[in-house]
């Protein structure tokens, strides 16, 4: 049991990770050969940052087959921790009150993904 809600969560980080690896390529090429500004971006990457981690918990959900918030809670709050680390620890910098509240929200997603993610789970 304990095997398959650690093999969830890293299911559910790789999901993370991939889903804001690949559009942060795409913003990367978006601000260089468009018009893209600030305002519109840091709503590009809230919305992005949900998805990725709804989309997380979805699957950490799914394969975990149990507890989805937990799960969900779990995925998203270790996924912030380690932005969280890497962010204090690489550049010197803590949370703002801004950046707090985003991570919630994304914790919150993560949580929502697990429940439906375990309610979408066939048995077979």
């Amino acid at each position: 049991m304990l095997r398959q809600q650690v093999s969830s969560l890293f299911y559910g980080w790789i999901i993370i990770l991939s889903i804001i690896l690949v559009t942060s390529f795409i913003l990367a090429f978006l601000l260089r050969f468009t018009e893209l500004n600030d305002p519109t971006l840091s709503w590009v990457t809230l919305v992005v940052g949900l998805f990725a981690f709804f989309s997380g918990g979805l699957v950490a959900g799914m394969k975990g087959k149990s507890k989805g918030w937990m799960t969900g809670m779990i995925t998203g709050g270790s996924m912030t921790l380690v932005i969280f680390l890497i962010q204090y620890l690489g550049y010197k910098q803590g949370f703002s009150f801004e950046q707090f509240l985003f991570h919630i929200g994304y914790i919150f997603a993560a949580m929502f993904g697990g429940v439906i993610g375990v309610n979408l789970t066939v048995d077979g």
